[in-house]
């Protein structure tokens, strides 16, 4: 695997930052620890081994790891004196012949995800989730002649970076550098190049602070999103910092995200000019465990941003309905859209989308689990939606690309209800220096 360490110096229920549904389904996870940690090593035959979709861009994908090492910044959640992440590069390449795909999850997150993970009901050493394979082919050499524009990715909290695939195969393959970032001891696992697998810390943390009762939930949902913010403001350095070295042609940076990523990308643009535009996978963008509960919004929701913005909210959820949504659009000023995804749920704007249907097949789960994962939504509908909107979105601010499909419904995507508002505004271009 072709590894590299950088260092640099910094200068909801449904989809709440830490969810309770989601805490809970940790907290249970915990005592399986020792259970999952033996299906490692465990042969996989009888386990469900899935597939990912192929990304439909003209170019195929290469990809890199990276360990990242922030200097300046003591590990929030250990105390360790360095702050390091982890993440995926993807790319256009030039070739991928002789070049091998890159597992989804590694042995070690494979392991921890069996047993700590956000699918109630999810029956543990069933699925050979290391035996999934994206279309990203490691150390293949970058096309050069591509348009490169850089995207980086958030999960959601317990999610790996790698949940989000399917988004990030399809955007490598229509041109662009997206980096896939991990956020340590709130994923689920993060396996090092080294071998270290350090596990989510969030579900004793949250154990800890529902004893300090509401106000210390509110304070760790605060401080997960900070870290998130900081973890993707370190990166945006790192991204510069190569652009100033002539590593990668200066090109516009954008975020995106699911749930706690989506959130995360979003206060990312609010507090970093640096970054051109984000869009928001069904992420609330407040501090509260119901995505209807009014307050405690973010700074984004409360101020708003001037850059481009995309919401792709789960059934129902849209700015008439999410409060925090209401309050960025109200205080926002630059181009914005708001689409709902009839039939989906907060798990459909992952690569869950794809996989569970695979496994409910194999384990024989029952319809209402399913639906209760990822709604009724076929999984091509849904992932065709997603891969459309994200694509013309950044198409639009990133590169000047007006495909016409941000302007109203489209009869293409009937699944995708478009909310009407204003998305008119200057494309966004070059790079701006951090505020």
């Amino acid at each position: 695997m072709d590894d590299h360490e950088f260092t640099a110096t910094t200068g909801p229920a449904r989809r709440s930052v830490l969810t309770m549904g989601a805490v809970a389904v940790a907290l249970s996870a915990l005592g399986a620890t020792s259970a999952s940690a033996a299906t490692r090593t465990a042969p996989s035959a009888g386990r469900a081994r899935l597939r990912l979709p192929a990304p439909t861009g003209p170019y195929p994908v290469g990809t890199t790891k990276l360990r990242l090492v922030d200097h300046d910044r003591r590990d929030p959640w250990t105390a360790a004196p360095v702050r390091e992440l982890l993440v995926d590069v993807r790319y256009p390449a030039r070739s991928v012949a002789g070049y091998r795909r890159a597992a989804q999850m590694t042995a070690g997150e494979a392991a921890v995800f069996d047993g700590l993970n956000n699918f109630a009901g999810l029956p543990a050493g069933r699925v050979d989730w290391a035996a999934t394979r994206t279309f990203a082919h490691i150390g293949a050499p970058l096309d050069r002649r591509a348009p490169r524009p850089v995207v980086l990715y958030s999960p959601g909290v317990l999610d790996p970076r790698t949940l989000g695939t399917t988004l990030t195969d399809e955007l490598a393959s229509r041109g662009y550098v997206v980096i896939a970032v991990d956020h340590p001891y709130d994923v689920s696992a993060v396996e090092f190049p080294d071998g270290r697998v350090v596990t989510s810390r969030l579900p004793q943390e949250f154990a800890a602070a529902q004893e300090g009762g509401p106000a210390a939930v509110t304070a760790l949902l605060e401080k997960t999103a900070a870290v998130r913010v900081a973890d993707l403001r370190f990166v945006v350095d790192t991204v510069t910092r190569a652009f100033d070295e002539g590593r990668l042609d200066p090109a516009p940076i954008a975020a995106f995200g699911q749930s706690a990523g989506g959130f995360g990308a979003l206060q990312a643009l609010h507090d970093d000019r640096r970054l051109a535009a984000a869009a928001d996978l069904d992420g609330v963008l407040a501090y509260v465990q119901d995505d209807h509960d009014e307050g405690n919004l973010s700074t984004v929701a409360a101020e708003g941003t001037d850059r481009p913005v995309l919401l792709m909210g789960g059934d129902g959820n849209d700015r008439t309905t999410v409060p925090s949504w209401r309050e960025l659009w109200r205080h926002s000023t630059g181009p914005r859209l708001d689409v709902t995804l009839t039939g989906s749920r907060h798990a459909t704007f992952t690569d869950a989308a794809s996989l569970l249907p695979q496994i409910a097949r194999h384990v024989g789960l029952d319809r209402k689990t399913l639906t209760g994962w990822v709604g009724t939504v076929p999984t091509a509908r849904a992932v065709a939606a997603q891969r459309a909107y994200t694509t013309a979105f950044f198409d639009r601010h990133l590169r000047g690309r007006d495909s016409g499909l941000l302007h109203e419904p489209s009869a293409r995507f009937p699944e995708a209800d478009v909310v009407p508002g204003p998305f008119g505004g200057a494309v966004s271009r070059g790079r701006a220096r951090r505020s």
